[in-house]
């Protein structure tokens, strides 16, 4: 979808959710409806759970929270997003692949080797960051105002590189291996800047495109892969490369949210913040069983070292530059991240000096 279309929707959609909504001044009931295109096994269901348990005794029962859970509401990025724009959505979780084509400089997630781990990214991601103060400023922008990005947790953890037909220690290791993408030209480009065919693939058909060799690889956490039993059509070989922090987006009516009263919109604010942490904390808990059980099934997890990590982090230099001049609002986000991780690192630094001592 064209940003220029997408942003005439969500003006329109804009103006009519201001005529809907009442305010809630008095505090009466609210009722919240949140979707997630996921299952009760994922992060995502994790943060709603926990979010859903704080709104709701928090307010002392004047907002209740109805969830959502596969594609009820919506089944697609662009969809999803256009169901919050008009009000019909109030809440809802997207990927950043699943929000570029409304959103195109929310890829700069998907930017790899540029958070080391998971305190530097959980610092960028706090929401009173620079960068994402940036982030929740072009979302409002793009969208005329009638979306607002409230948090951004986390999805599965960290996108690993994983194949089914040999190990990988450095980029030249996969070359010609045919890599499962989404239809996001970022991470297809990353996965050419390391010498592999990106092949986007619905993720629904994943499964018997290994089994078929119509694919021989992917992008994705640990967690996924075991939960879609990727392992068992082939794919056997991991590398813990750490490429990209897997984002999930969190977006609000922004109009719902302000007809609410001071004391509703503090505790939605609140609620997003335990919602964030429960991401953060989920994926790292389940990817112990999931490591486990990828090893004992015979898998192959190969840790690069300092030198192979960096030699990934050269061949996909050209992806930077390509990001900057090709996607809008590029050059603002990558400055916006890329000075936020410094930041979290000067100050993170310091912390593990004293913690250290």
């Amino acid at each position: 979808m064209k940003l220029g279309t997408a942003l005439k929707g969500f003006t329109a959609a804009a103006m009519l959710a201001a005529s809907t909504f009442t305010a809630f001044a008095d505090g009466h009931a609210v009722t919240l409806r949140a979707t997630a295109n996921s299952n009760e096994n994922d992060e995502d269901y994790d943060g709603l759970i926990v979010f859903k348990n704080y709104v709701e005794s928090a307010s002392n029962g004047s907002i209740n929270v109805e969830l959502f859970i596969g594609t009820q509401l919506c089944s697609n990025g662009s969809e999803c997003l256009a169901g919050v724009a008009d009000g019909n959505i109030d809440i809802v979780i997207q990927t950043s692949g699943g929000t570029a084509g409304i959103f195109p400089f929310v890829q700069v997630l998907d930017l790899p080797y540029l958070m080391a781990d998971d305190r530097v990214a959980e610092a960028v991601l706090d929401n009173g960051s620079s960068f994402m103060q940036t982030m929740r400023s072009m979302v409002s922008e793009a969208s005329g105002g009638a979306v607002r990005l409230m948090t951004i947790g986390n999805t599965g953890g960290w996108r690993n590189f994983a194949n089914t037909q040999r190990r990988v220690q450095g980029p030249g290791d996969l070359a010609g291996l045919k890599i499962r993408t989404v239809v996001a030209d970022l991470p297809q480009e990353v996965v050419k800047a390391l010498g592999a065919s990106p092949t986007p693939i619905p993720w629904p058909e994943l499964f018997t495109s290994f089994q078929t060799g119509v694919v021989e690889g992917s992008k994705n956490g640990i967690t996924d892969i075991m939960g879609m039993k990727f392992p068992d059509a082939g794919l056997q070989y991991m590398t813990l490369d750490g490429h990209a922090y897997m984002g999930a987006l969190w977006f609000m009516n922004n109009e719902r949210l302000m007809s609410m009263d001071d004391a509703q919109r503090r505790v939605i604010a609140d609620g997003f913040y335990q919602l964030q942490q429960a991401t953060f904390a989920s994926p790292k808990r389940k990817s112990i069983q999931a490591y486990q059980d990828f090893v004992a099934g015979g898998g192959d997890l190969y840790v690069p070292t300092p030198e192979e990590k960096a030699a990934f982090k050269e061949a996909a230099a050209p992806v930077f530059d390509w990001f900057k001049s090709n996607v809008d609002g590029g050059q603002e986000i990558f400055d916006a991240l890329t000075g936020a991780v410094a930041e979290a690192e000067e100050e993170l630094n310091a912390v593990r000096a004293m913690e250290t001592q």
